[in-house]
């Protein structure tokens, strides 16, 4: 890469979250279980690598439901379904694995709630991603979706006392909570949930790429184009004055980009594995570069895997395969 690059300062945590490890362990665990072909709605998590591997295992990843077979095990992402999904995989009669986060299924849950008790919600995220695209088929005509703080002024609502706020989980902190204080101003007694819904796997990456930025002359993101929280991760690093580039692997690092830098940063989404953070490490080192993480804390979430994949394994006689805790590639 560049022989002049004095060292490199890696950022932690980073990379996959407990979400994302236990997504891709359902993926393998039902094609150990079930054997191939198994289907998975959407992608599994937002990272091209991940899915190539788990494609070369067996998976076979749609669009929608009609593309899979009557009766077939199909996987739901990461990043949850609407009610409507649910209903047409029940009517096909497919056999159903939930790979949805916990804490996306969490927001979920409190979507209906909300609904249940007659608010009108307002869910902070972006209309196209698979998270907001799920909560809103929880009570559409309910969930009002913005993702600025210029979009509140326009809300109109049928009851501004009786409003109430959800988060996208893989939204910048510091937007979100703009966000918020603008709909606190304009309806002074929306509610909202009990603590953020950014989950703690954002934060944690946000807050290890301020502490990084301050150090480094670029910072290198690596995540999918399609990868919310990765692309937060570089408007964070933006919003601190260091430059941030946006690279699914080592191939998209131009060379220009490091061109008088002494001190790189790299950190990776929370659905981008460690072996693509390894690959740029080591070209970057290719000139005797040291270095140096810096952690801004440490991560021991754990997820159960969904119990209809325990009663499958039950089923065919077998026991779960076995998975090292916090694995960091496939």
């Amino acid at each position: 890469m560049d022989n002049r690059i004095a060292e490199i300062v890696l950022a932690g945590p980073r990379g996959f979250c407990a979400g994302v490890e236990r997504a891709i362990d359902i993926v393998e665990q039902a094609l150990e279980v079930c054997g191939p072909p198994v289907y998975v709605r959407r992608e599994i998590v937002h990272n091209g690598y991940v899915v190539d591997k788990l494609r070369a295992k067996g998976a076979i990843f749609v669009d929608e439901l009609h593309e899979v077979p009557d009766a077939a095990t199909v996987i739901f992402s990461a990043h949850g379904v609407s009610p409507a999904v649910r209903q047409e995989s029940e009517r096909r009669g497919l056999r159903v694995i939930d790979a949805t986060c916990p804490l996306v299924t969490k927001v979920h849950l409190e979507a209906i709630r909300y609904a249940r008790e007659g608010y009108s919600i307002v869910l902070i995220g972006h209309e196209d991603h698979d998270e907001v695209i799920g909560t809103l088929g929880e009570a559409p005509d309910r969930i009002h979706v913005i993702d600025s703080a210029a979009e509140v002024e326009a809300l109109d609502l049928p009851d501004a006392e009786k409003v109430a706020y959800l988060t996208q989980t893989t939204l910048s902190v510091d937007d979100t909570r703009d966000v918020i204080d603008a709909l606190r101003r304009k309806f002074p007694k929306i509610v909202g949930p009990s603590r953020d819904d950014i989950c703690y796997a954002t934060q944690n990456r946000q807050a290890a790429v301020k502490t990084v930025a301050g150090d480094v002359e670029v910072l290198l993101v690596i995540g999918a184009a399609n990868s919310s929280n990765s692309i937060r991760l570089v408007e964070v690093s933006q919003s601190t004055g260091t430059r941030a580039y946006l690279i699914n692997d080592i191939r998209d690092v131009r060379r220009e980009w490091l061109e008088g830098a002494k001190r790189i940063g790299v950190t990776a989404g929370a659905s981008a594995p460690e072996v693509l953070v390894t690959e740029v490490v080591e070209a970057l080192r290719n000139g005797g570069a040291t270095v140096r993480e810096v952690k801004v804390g440490e991560e021991n979430v754990r997820f159960a895997l969904p119990p209809e994949l325990e009663q499958m394994a039950r089923e065919r006689g077998a026991a779960l395969p076995s998975r090292p805790v916090g694995r960091q590639s496939i």
